[in-house]
């Protein structure tokens, strides 16, 4: 049924001049939407022009709403020659079309223009009345609430998580169609900027019928993503996870956090929060007084399809029939077959959730990923999308049947990527195999399962005794009742409730690996083969760091492998931390062939000494001091195998004849290190150079960081981009390696050098994103979230206006964390962050996703101040036109915010430069705990705890 969009042009201000004569500027504006176009007067001679046009109507179908950007054009008029063009706006309708978001969209947005950048603003008036639907067969998904935060959003609570959601449309790049060579630079960016604005808007329509299909009103998790093939064309797809969501009525509901915990709760870790609309995830027993105000749906949800996959496989430990007496008994087992029951009606048992409720997660398996790489062919229908369909279709039964494997019948934290040169492109999808509790995925009430808390997610979900892959198993370190393994690898947060010793810390593993440059097959050959060994070596780097650091566990685990022309680059992220409930790990032993040396030897000996001093420090560094496990306190005593571990090089059994080094690191086996050749004694060098941040400073790639407990409300988010030129002639992998590793260290020194007045701070969500687009040429891209800190900026002075200003602050106010934020230094300014809450504040409303892809070009990048002045100049008008999109939907702050793609060419020679931007994030209205007099005058409950909501919280 037709709806009625309306627009009104009120004014405009700061355009540029040009008309060189007057110096002044006869502006209009068009508007458009579909195929129906209106214009305003000409006003004359004013860089300030004041229109305050009539309402411009058009009556257009709902689908057309959610596919068609709002299109404003604002133009210079000439009379005898054609029209200059000053910019553009585009602004999406889809945010009106929710029933609970803004009803109309009004405020000042940027005029931008690829070339020249934002060129004034523009003041906009949009409304739009719909009709009720009456058609039955509509091909519309209005009303479908669409969230970029991986957790259940704030001021919701999920009735039922139905699952996966996907979809991908194809079409022709503008950018590489035979026009191109006539038409300007300007007219091929606005036509490829408007493309992908068509295709993201009909993806989210798609997505959304999918969406009714299941029954449900929202996709949490949203990750758009934009493949740019090149000459094969251009592919934009979208995953997610589909939930029908109440909206909390009562303010009380999602109260974030009191400014202290009750005396009952000061041992919890901070990470952990009771509220049931937060980003975590735990067991399925909660703690002792929480309570949950989740509740299964009355109506069951139509699953979207069936896959010939079985995924029946029941797993043996903790799940079947022989501990039945022990966790609940036949109506356990009955619960586990309906929860296996519901999800093999599914073709993808998949959740891009990397946070749930208290309750969604029983056990976990562990990390599943699969890549393949493809040789790109030409897209020649757009109505035909099924080779990119089949690859993905591939890639996930791949997953699917790894997640089986485990034992396990559902894979969460679930992502997708992909790295293209030329013809040839790496699929990658990684996610973490679980076991879910079936009272979120079905019809009907269910009981809370009897698991000890803070221990239930470690216990393994697969069969001890057939086991797929070699583990060092041991009995639960907190119940003493279930198997666990001695590490634990996931792509999610950390759970609410997981018992965590110590401080985490960010751990990386970073590599380069050489390849001849090669066309077509023989190109994704070369890579194919690298692929395997390069996943190796990066899982390895990591096992090496967390045992030096003294943890056995990473959270958020993030592995991007990139292709170039003539190299491979691997970057993995995640946060490490100890939990009580695995074994402590043993230290690192260095074993192996060595030659008749007493000089050697030394070497060798010295190198273990300064391992063990590290990891002594470490433990200190990040206090970790477990209880001794040696002792019988529940049950029987804890059985510990004595097996070895060889992950690096064991190409000989020497090792097992290694006489044992008392390494004062618990009663485990030593992680043995095979030293067989120079490279494998580069790599402990190596190893030993990854220093920690200096005294302080803490950082993390979660949301939050386990151990720290002491929050303010003063947050920040910063965007760091550097080009670094890096060749690699005449180099060895081992010398890549260190050229790499030393730029990612130097780029956290300088930040934690600039930031070394603000101590204590803390960096969390840490998001490394590095890309070969050129050869010889390495991109790293940092996005960081900071509290306790003001804004840094990387930005020309004459850009600074355009984004937030940071108020000054005194160093006592950073350390006081009692003292209240400076509410002056906010006020009319759109806050931006990764989070997916803010601290100290209370989210009430979303009022719709942002999802906007930016084109910049230059032909004069030396005067724009080279590359880095380029590129800073961009995210900064990035950044303006974010907030002005978000201030004109009501709001004051973007969460989850992120910058999904980065892509920069250069042409040093002839001056110019191109870059493309794709940002993305949730509009939200928040509020601060000190605006709202209710919050002050409630009481602290039982279950009051810092949260990952926020809260200022006094120590």
């Amino acid at each position: 049924m037709p709806g009625k969009l309306k627009v009104k042009i009120v004014a405009g201000r700061h355009l540029p001049v040009m008309d060189r004569a007057s110096d002044l500027t006869d502006a209009f504006v068009e508007v458009k939407f579909g195929n129906t176009t209106f214009k305003t007067d000409v006003y004359l001679k004013s860089l300030n022009p004041q229109w305050n046009s009539e309402w411009f109507k058009f009556e257009v179908d709902d689908e057309d709403l959610q596919d068609e950007p709002l299109q404003i054009t604002v133009l210079d008029h000439d009379t005898y020659s054609a029209n200059d063009a000053i910019g553009k706006v585009y602004i999406d309708i889809d945010p009106l079309l929710y029933s609970e978001a803004a009803t109309v969209i009004s405020g000042w947005f940027p005029i931008y223009d690829t070339i020249h950048g934002i060129r004034g603003e523009i003041n906009v008036v949009v409304k739009v009345d719909l009709f009720n639907d009456l058609n039955r067969f509509r091909q519309s998904s209005c009303g479908v609430k669409f969230f970029c935060t991986t957790s259940i959003p704030k001021c919701y609570r999920a009735v039922i998580i139905h699952g996966f959601v996907e979809e991908l449309v194809v079409n022709e790049d503008p950018e590489y169609q035979w026009i191109d060579r006539i038409r300007t630079p300007r007219a091929s960016n606005e036509a490829r900027q408007r493309l992908i604005s068509l295709m993201s808007g009909e993806l989210q329509r798609k997505i959304g019928l999918k969406v009714l299909e299941m029954r449900g009103n929202a996709v949490v998790g949203y990750l758009q993503c934009f493949d740019l093939e090149g000459e094969s064309g251009l592919v934009v797809r979208a995953i997610g996870t589909a939930c029908t969501l109440d909206k909390l009525s009562s303010p009380a509901a999602f109260l974030p956090a009191c400014n202290s915990p009750s005396k009952e709760m000061k041992e919890i870790p901070f990470n952990e929060d009771p509220n049931p609309n937060t980003h975590s995830s735990g067991p399925s027993t909660p703690l002792k007084n929480q309570t949950y105000s989740f509740s299964p749906s009355k109506s069951y949800s139509r699953q979207s399809s069936s896959s010939d996959t079985d995924l029946s496989l029941t797993p043996k430990t903790g799940m079947g029939s022989g501990s039945a007496g022990k966790e609940g008994g036949p109506f356990k087992a009955l619960l586990r077959q309906q929860t296996q029951s519901a999800l093999e009606q599914r073709e993808f048992p998949f959740f891009t959730l990397t946070a749930f409720p208290p309750g969604f997660l029983v056990h976990v398996g562990g990390v599943v990923s699969a890549r393949s790489v493809k040789l790109l062919d030409r897209i020649h229908n757009p109505d035909e999308p099924e080779t990119r369909d089949a690859w993905w279709a591939e890639i996930r039964q791949e997953i699917k049947s790894h997640a089986k494997a485990l034992g396990c019948h559902a894979v969460v934290g679930y992502s997708e990527s992909t790295s293209i040169c030329e013809e040839v492109c790496i699929l990658s999808a990684s996610g973490t195999a679980a076991v879910l509790n079936p009272r979120f995925l079905q019809d009907g009430t269910v009981e809370e399962e009897n698991l000890p808390a803070g221990c239930g997610f470690c216990h393994i979900p697969y069969d001890e005794l057939n086991m797929p892959f070699p583990a060092h198993l041991t009995y639960c370190y907190n119940c003493r009742k279930q198997k666990v393994p001695d590490v634990l690898f996931t792509t999610i947060d950390l759970p609410i409730d997981a018992t965590v010793i110590g401080k985490g810390c960010l751990i990386q593993a970073r590599l380069c690996r050489l390849k001849k440059k090669a066309q077509a097959e023989a190109n994704a050959t070369a890579i194919s083969n690298l692929l395997p060994f390069m996943e190796y070596e990066v899982h390895t780097q990591l096992m090496n760091k967390l045992k030096l650091k003294g943890m056995n566990a990473l959270f958020g685990l993030r592995i991007q492998i990139t292709v170039g022309e003539n190299m491979l680059m691997g970057l993995a992220s995640a946060t490490g931390v100890y939990l009580a409930a695995l074994p402590t790990p043993g230290g690192i032993q260095i074993a192996g062939k060595t030659p008749n040396d007493g000089s050697y030897e030394q070497h060798i000996s010295h190198m273990q000494k300064k391992i063990n001093d590290t990891i002594a420090k470490n433990k200190e560094l990040y206090e970790i001091s477990p209880l001794d496990t040696s002792e019988e306190i529940i049950g029987s005593p804890i059985p510990e195998p004595r097996q070895r571990s060889r992950l690096l090089r064991s190409q000989s059994e020497s090792s097992d004849e290694v006489t044992e080094l008392d390494l004062s690191h618990g009663k485990k086996d030593a992680f043995v290190l095979e030293i067989d050749d120079t490279d494998a004694m580069e790599d402990v060098h190596s190893l030993l150079t990854d220093v920690p941040p200096p005294s302080g400073f803490y950082s993390c790639n979660t949301e939050i960081m386990p151990g720290i407990n002491n929050w303010t409300s003063e947050i920040q988010m910063f965007t760091s981009v550097r080009v670094i030129r890096l060749s690699s002639l005449n180099l060895t992998n081992q010398a890549l390696n260190k050229n790499f590793n030393d730029l990612c260290e130097n780029l956290l020194k300088s930040l934690y050098f600039k930031l070394r007045s603000m101590i204590p701070c803390c960096l969390c969500h840490v998001n490394f994103t590095v890309s070969l687009p050129e050869d010889e040429l390495i991109q790293v891209i940092k996005i960081r979230y900071q509290h306790l800190i003001l804004m840094f900026f990387l930005l020309s002075p004459n850009l600074a206006v355009t984004v937030e200003k940071a108020s000054p602050m005194g160093e006592g106010n950073f350390r006081n964390r009692a003292t209240p934020p400076c509410a002056s230094s906010t006020v009319g300014v759109v806050k931006m962050t990764p989070l997916s809450f803010i601290p100290g504040a209370k989210i009430t409303k979303y009022l719709g996703i942002i999802n906007m892809f930016f084109i910049r070009e230059t032909t004069s990048l030396r005067e724009e101040g080279g590359v880095s002045g380029f590129l800073h100049a961009f995210i900064a008008e990035v950044f303006a036109m974010v907030r002005a999109h978000v201030a004109a939907l009501g709001g004051n702050a973007v969460v989850s915010y992120i910058m999904k793609q980065c892509v920069f060419m250069e042409n040093p020679n002839k001056n110019q430069a191109q870059c493309l931007i794709n940002v993305s994030g949730d509009a939200v209205v928040f509020v601060r705990e000190s605006e709202l007099e209710v919050v002050s005058t409630q009481q602290p409950t039982a279950n009051c705890q810092p949260s990952c909501t926020g809260g200022e919280v006094t120590t």
